[in-house]
């Protein structure tokens, strides 16, 4: 049903309509707006975080980089002229045994025992040459008492003799009588010789039972320290070892004093080595320690098979750790070493060292990232340079580091 017109010939409800208007400022139309911007700041932002995390190096791709191990060396290996491997060999050893044959019934020595010469290392059983000893001390006792008669049968048939000449001077006695006493002392003159002859002999009897005595006594033939116990109480002891387990070496001593390494030199590289040269010894016992020597001899003959020369180096300082027998390496130098350069030296490649910000500085390898450390730098050995702080023996450097590399990015280490 229409509604009724007003006074101006429009409806109320026409007047309502056009009471109506568009508010520009509503609500919807702002709201959409504000999301967009939102919308924009968030994608800036996650772009922002993409090139930062890229440019830190968390969304690169790992860099396969190469690595070095800063190490310790000595200022030695920078004049070092030849290097050569060998052992140590004493000069001077001998295996000690016995001249006798006999039970060994005392052994005063082990392994590692110093001894001076003439010092009784073992005996073995003695009891029979003991005797013969006394036997012939008593056969020279006997003997020496024969001389003692036959001196006194001397004593008298010369008297006899001087009266037995007067008396044949003046005639009373005939020349039977005479001669009778000159053969009685002539005859007392051949026992008293006959006595002296017997009293050598039974004196050399008695030094041979000595030497055989002394012969069961084993003893050092010089200053020496035993590396080796080849018998044991109870052994047989025989100079041959003939007899079935019959031993001939009672220990094995050496002189440590003659201890030097014997190294084989290449012939094309024996021009670099002289008599009197100064050496560096390192042995693989212990690595860390240098010890100085010098060339004792060239030995005149070369091994046809190997094309090597045998070369004998002395140590100059003895040390109570070096043993026979020990694997060591001979550094050859130019020159002596000097007392500050015995110290090792922590050293990396010239290589490894990236200049930056007024400082030298390296990249650690830490797990598949990368550190970086300034360090400081001392003097030049060779292709290496010496580092004072900042890095320690054991540690991992980028070798060759690229200018992409940044304090933590990312790397990759090949495998070899």
């Amino acid at each position: 049903m229409l509604t009724p017109p007003g006074e101006n010939g429009y409806s109320m409800e026409h007047e309502d309509l056009d009471q109506l208007k568009i508010d520009k400022t509503v609500t919807a139309p702002r709201s959409g707006t504000s999301r967009g911007r939102r919308f924009w700041a968030a994608g800036i932002l996650l772009v922002v975080l993409a090139v930062s995390l890229y440019v830190s190096g968390v969304l690169r791709p790992a860099e396969t980089v190469e690595v070095v191990t800063v190490q310790q060396i000595f200022p030695s290996q920078g004049f070092t002229l030849l290097s050569a491997s060998g052992y140590v060999v004493a000069q001077r050893k001998a295996a000690v045994a016995s001249k006798a044959t006999g039970r060994l019934v005392w052994l005063g020595v082990e392994e590692g025992s110093a001894v001076r010469q003439g010092d009784v290392i073992a005996r073995i059983e003695n009891a029979d040459v003991l005797a013969i000893q006394s036997q012939a001390a008593a056969n020279l006792k006997n003997c020496r008492a024969d001389l003692d008669q036959a001196l006194a049968e001397l004593h008298d048939a010369h008297l006899s003799f001087k009266r037995y000449t007067i008396l044949l001077s003046d005639g009373v006695v005939s020349r039977a009588d005479f001669d009778a006493a000159q053969a009685r002392y002539r005859k007392a003159q051949a026992a008293v010789a006959g006595a002296r002859a017997a009293i050598r002999s039974a004196s050399a009897a008695l030094d041979g039972a000595r030497v055989a005595v002394e012969f069961t006594s084993i003893r050092a033939p010089f200053d020496a320290v035993v590396l080796t116990k080849n018998a044991d109480v109870g052994d047989i002891v025989t100079p041959l070892a003939s007899a079935a387990n019959a031993k001939a070496a009672v220990v094995t001593i050496a002189d440590m004093g003659s201890l030097q390494v014997e190294v084989d030199v290449m012939e094309s590289s024996l021009e670099k080595v002289r008599v009197g040269q100064p050496c560096e010894i390192q042995l693989d016992s212990f690595p860390d320690l240098r010890f100085r020597g010098a060339v004792h001899m060239v030995v005149p003959t070369a091994d046809r098979s190997k094309a090597t020369v045998l070369v004998k180096v002395r140590f100059l300082d003895f040390d109570r750790r070096i043993l026979p027998e020990m694997s060591a390496r001979v550094a050859f130098l130019s020159r002596p070493v000097a007392n500050s350069e015995q110290r090792p030296r922590t050293t990396i490649p010239s290589a490894a060292l990236v200049r930056g910000r007024g400082r030298n500085l390296v990249f650690l390898v830490e797990g598949d990232r990368i550190k970086e450390k300034p360090v400081n730098l001392g003097v030049k050995v060779g292709d290496l340079v010496e580092v004072t702080s900042g890095v320690k023996s054991g540690d991992s450097l980028v070798l060759r580091p690229a200018g992409s590399l940044r304090d933590g990015s990312r790397i990759s280490i090949p495998e070899k």
